[in-house]
């Protein structure tokens, strides 16, 4: 990666994509935006002004795998999706254990006593946010 760069996490689920952006020191995370999904080639859209925007040197992709550390169906798509990205970025990509992010982020929400409409609309990015923090822990 190229100084000031950044990582872009993400939360990919079959209907949204969370995502989130470190800074350039890669110590904090912090929760971006959610892709309502529609096609791949219209993710990749976004995430390609993202990419130019933030200048993202990297990616962190949720990797759901079962509680027991095998890999379930959910794995393989993520796992197609990461596939897919890396034929139109030319980006180092990890995967990572996204096990208990949406819960652990879920009990913070109600515990700010979140409403549910509230929880909804930034659960993914905050569970993108929960993602990349864990991997910039582990830099």
């Amino acid at each position: 990666m190229k100084p000031r760069q950044r990582l872009l996490g993400m939360d990919p689920g079959t209907k949204t994509i969370g995502l989130a952006l470190s800074d350039i020191t890669f110590t904090v995370a912090t929760p971006l935006e959610i892709i309502r999904r529609k096609r791949f080639k219209d993710d990749v859209a976004r995430l390609e002004v993202l990419v130019a925007e933030h200048n993202i040197g990297g990616f962190v992709i949720g990797w759901p795998v079962n509680m027991d550390g095998s890999e379930g169906p959910r794995c393989q798509s993520v796992r197609a999706f990461a596939d897919n990205l890396a034929k139109v970025f030319d980006l180092p990509q990890v995967l990572w254990d996204e096990r208990l992010s949406t819960s652990a982020v879920e009990r913070t929400l109600l515990e700010a006593d979140s409403s549910r409409a509230r929880r909804k609309d930034v659960i993914d990015k905050m569970a993108a946010a929960y993602i990349l923090q864990g991997a910039l822990h582990a830099l």
